[in-house]
Parts: C-alpha cells; structure tokens; sequence
C-alpha cells in the first residue's frame, strides 16, 4: 500500500508557496508569504542605530519579532503583551539568527533592520514560512535604502530559506502541516543558503531517538526543498 499524506502531496514535495510583495504601505519591505494554509505577514522596518553592545563599531543589526495572532489558530490565542512564552522567545530567536547570515553588517552600517512576522493564520511550519518569506521583506527593504541613496552597495551576501521536515509513518517528509507535525515522530526544521550550505539545523525526538539514517534521508528531503523555495523566493522579487 503507497504512503499518502494528508493533502495527497508527494514525501518531498513543498505545500503551494506564494509571495505577495509591498503588501502594507508603510514598512520598507513587507510581504504576505504564503505555505498552504500557513498565512504570515512578514515586514522589515529600518532605524538608525544598534543596540549598546555594537555602539561606535560602525556594525548593523537586525533583529526579529513573532507573534501568533488571537485568531490564527482554533480557538483564541491570548496576545502575549507583557511576557513572551518560551516557544515565541525561541522561534523570534530563530528568525532573527537566520536572516543575520544575509548581511553584511559593516556594509549595512550603524542602523539596525526589524523583521516582524505576524502569524495570521497556522497550519504548521511557521517558523520556516517567516524565515523564508523574512528574507524577501529583507531584500526589498535593502532595496529601498539603495533607492534612497542611504546605502551605496547592498549588503545582502546570501539567500536564505527554511523548511520543516519529519519522520511520519516510516517515512521522511517536507514541508509539514499541522495534523503531519503533530504526529510526526520527528520534526527537523533546517535553514540552509542558496547554495546548499547550512544556516541552522533544529530537530528533536517526539518520542523515540532517531537514527543516523533516518537524520540523512531528512536532510536529503531538505535540500531540493529549500533550493525550490529560493527560486520562488527570486522569482517573486524579479516580479515589479
């Protein structure tokens, strides 16, 4: 009997992924980045000046937030305004450490890039549906510090994208939804470059250790992935 997932997709194969660009008017870069029924909006706001510890450096930063909204999920989810629960606080982590392997921060200089990713609607995946719908936010917000004439080059050194990947019924599979993550028996979520190099690997166990073997044929379902997310990611920002 043939394996079929819950949406009849292939074990590699990625959800229907989009791009809408320039989809709020105020933020130097924004889009809503779409993975399945994964909804985020995803914007990058710039400031002059760094936090204390790159002061007088002449060093950028770039930082990020996430939150899931009240009604992105069934059942109401709470804002969570005075304290972060463990799981935002990690996953803005996340964000934030991938999309600071795009910069150059001496070439960006003594400002500091704010990506916001505010979950509209989950379905699974959050995590990597704003990293990878982050950095076209980021691309275009760097675009608009050259039009401005703020910025000389570019800073970007590198494309970035993410996908989640897991162990379910005996099997590696990409791009999970929510009813594949939470049985799956593990969950890797795996950043890596355009060019196949490694920004983050995250995976855990829900139940029993898995193997060597089973760690190498996620991996393997990772790549081609995330190299399918890169050239949607390129083709939405070639698109005015």
């Amino acid at each position: 009997m043939s394996f079929l997932r819950s949406d009849g997709r292939a074990c590699g194969a990625i959800r229907p992924v989009s791009f809408q660009r320039q989809f709020t008017k105020f933020a130097a870069g924004s889009v809503l980045v779409k993975f399945g029924d994964t909804h985020i909006l995803c914007t990058a706001s710039v400031e002059e000046g760094v936090p204390p510890f790159l002061q007088d450096t002449g060093k950028g930063w770039l930082t990020a937030e996430y939150r899931l909204l009240p009604s992105s999920t069934q059942g109401r989810k709470k804002r969570e305004l005075y304290k972060l629960s463990g799981r935002t606080a990690e996953i803005q982590r996340t964000i934030g450490r991938s999309l600071r392997a795009a910069i150059d921060f001496d070439r960006l200089g003594p400002r500091t890039i704010a990506i916001d990713a505010d979950v509209l609607q989950a379905d699974g995946g959050t995590r990597t549906a704003a990293i990878t719908g982050g950095y076209v936010a980021l691309v275009d917000a760097c675009q608009s510090l050259l039009r401005q004439g703020v910025l000389e080059t570019s800073p970007l050194m590198r494309q970035v994208a993410a996908v989640s990947v897991g162990w379910l019924d005996g099997r590696a599979i990409a791009d999970l939804c929510y009813v594949e993550d939470a049985a799956a028996a593990v969950d890797l979520n795996v950043i890596m470059t355009q060019t196949g190099e490694y920004v983050e690997i995250q995976g855990t166990a829900e139940s029993e250790p898995f193997s060597q073997a089973q760690l190498d044929e996620m991996l393997a379902l990772a790549k081609p992935a995330i190299q399918d997310l890169c050239q949607l990611q390129s083709t939405a920002l070639q698109a005015d």
